[in-house]
């Protein structure tokens, strides 16, 4: 029996072909993979299987009936539910009403029984462990808690086809787990599950099933699982073997810190915050979600005011009240929510990517060009392999992770001194990710102070040279990293739990 048919379905955008005859079955009572690079194709096959786009050509069939939705709300009308990789919550709404937010009323004009519905949305809350007040308006939550009520929102609507894109990518490993228990319990009760994830552990963990998209084309169509391996599938995702890195420790550098923080303090509430990062050295930031490590990086640019302490650049105390004077400092910042922070999304390609560096390369007159600021951009671009038919392309109309390509690009464009990064992996393939690993190190190695704050450890051992754990809004310790997993991660969490590791 098949719950969800996808045959031969084709989509062109101006430039670019999206899908190819793509095919891929979703059974009931199981988990499906659907994967591939960026670009691949998989976000706009979601986008046509719920009525965001209409395929070019091909059909799509649920319980052996052809459907054509006309946009997600009738999908999910239909049975089809969908959490999409990129936040679609009404901010200033609150967890309760964006969870029912389909569900408000009989009609426009009914009015809202608040009560009814917090009942109905603690309900989920507590099936993903989110221990939060469910009037709390969204607006207030942090990246992860979104992330979380966005799937609250979909399991409430108990479809009998649920496709999740990227679900885990603002999530800690715990909250995956608890994410987990609850898909499998979905699919032991019948629902066909699609599930997309550059995440190849999670992958082979929750999933049975697997298609795969390579340039818009069907690399694999519905294969099981247990007949392939990592290295197969990601040979079918790139097209060769997947490179594993084993990178050594890096010298230490014993330069002046070209960035400290002394007995920081901020409205975010951050308390005695100390630390320092180097030229040249790539600092980690470390922390359970809640720990305040986006919030730091925020209050250091000036999104929430100094209350104590001390920012120091370039040995000189500096006072910073937004993005721009960081950047006058030589600060610059990829936020982990490129969509709302990160990018002008109606913008073109060229224009996101050359924002940072068009006050240094305009003349004294004001004039700058397209061409002076490709020449800037365009060497960047490329070697992050950004996919776009061109520059002059709007950059809404990218995949997910050549967005992010993009939002990391336009610092390393601006030749920053310190480079914060926050949560740089998400929505980001194998081959880019390592890649971008790769980056990461070239800038070190150039000079530039990094911050890196991520909460995949195994990314963390892998790139910082040292891991700064933070907890309740405080720096608990520091580890260095002598990319020894099972010693660096139990230092870490012993910091995290409040005893310092053996």
């Amino acid at each position: 029996m098949t719950a969800l048919h996808v045959a031969h379905v084709s989509k062109s955008f101006p430039g670019v072909k999206a899908l190819d005859d793509v095919s891929m079955t979703l059974k009931p009572g199981s988990v499906h993979a659907l994967l591939g690079e960026n670009g691949a194709g998989k976000s706009t096959l979601i986008k046509i299987m719920t009525g965001i786009h209409k395929a070019d050509l091909g059909e799509i069939t649920m319980d052996g009936k052809t459907v054509r939705f006309a946009n997600p709300r009738q999908a999910a009308a239909g049975g089809l539910g969908v959490v999409h990789q990129e936040r679609n919550l009404v901010t200033r709404f609150s967890v309760a009403e964006n969870i029912m937010l389909d569900r408000l009323g009989n009609h426009s004009l009914s009015s809202v029984n608040y009560n009814a519905i917090a009942q109905e949305a603690t309900r989920w809350l507590k099936q993903l462990d989110l221990d939060i007040d469910p009037m709390t308006p969204v607006s207030r939550l942090s990246v992860a808690q979104m992330q979380l009520v966005e799937i609250g929102k979909a399991l409430s609507l108990q479809s009998r086809v649920l496709l999740l894109d990227e679900p885990t990518a603002s999530l800690t490993p715990n909250e995956a787990q608890v994410l987990f228990r609850i898909l499998r319990r979905l699919r032991d009760d019948g629902v066909a599950i699609g599930f997309v994830s550059h995440k190849l552990e999670e992958v082979f963990d929750i999933c049975d099933t697997v298609t795969v998209l390579r340039d818009g084309r069907n690399a694999c169509d519905s294969a099981a699982l247990k007949d392939l391996n990592r290295q197969d599938v990601v040979q079918m995702m790139i097209g060769r073997a997947e490179r594993i890195s084993k990178r050594a420790p890096r010298g230490k550098t014993t330069s002046a810190p070209f960035f400290e923080l002394k007995n920081y303090s901020s409205a975010a509430g951050h308390k005695g915050i100390s630390l320092a990062v180097r030229p040249g050295e790539i600092l980690g930031l470390y922390g359970l979600v809640g720990a305040g490590r986006s919030e730091l990086a925020k209050a250091v640019l000036g999104l929430s005011p100094q209350t104590g302490g001390e920012i120091v650049v370039a040995g000189k105390p500096v006072t910073i009240a937004s993005v721009a004077e960081a950047l006058e400092h030589g600060i610059g910042y990829v936020s982990e929510d490129r969509k709302a922070e990160g990018l002008i999304l109606l913008h073109s390609v060229l224009a996101n990517a050359g924002i940072t560096v068009w006050r240094k390369l305009a003349t004294k007159f004001g004039f700058l060009s397209d061409t002076t600021i490709a020449s800037r951009v365009g060497p960047v671009l490329k070697k992050l392999e950004v996919k776009t038919p061109s520059l002059d392309q709007t950059i809404g109309n990218l995949s997910g992770g050549n967005q992010q390509k993009v939002s990391v690009a336009k610092w390393i464009a601006a030749g920053v001194k310190l480079l914060i990064i926050d949560e740089p992996s998400v929505g980001i393939d194998i081959k880019t990710k390592a890649y971008l690993h790769d980056l990461i190190h070239e800038l070190a190695e150039s000079g530039t102070a990094v911050l890196l704050i991520t909460s995949d450890l195994t990314e963390m051992v892998d790139v910082a040279d040292r891991v700064a754990v933070m907890d309740g809004y405080m720096i608990r310790g520091v580890v260095e990293n002598d990319r020894n997993y099972e010693r660096v991660s139990t230092a870490i969490m012993g910091f995290i739990h409040g005893r310092k590791a053996a």
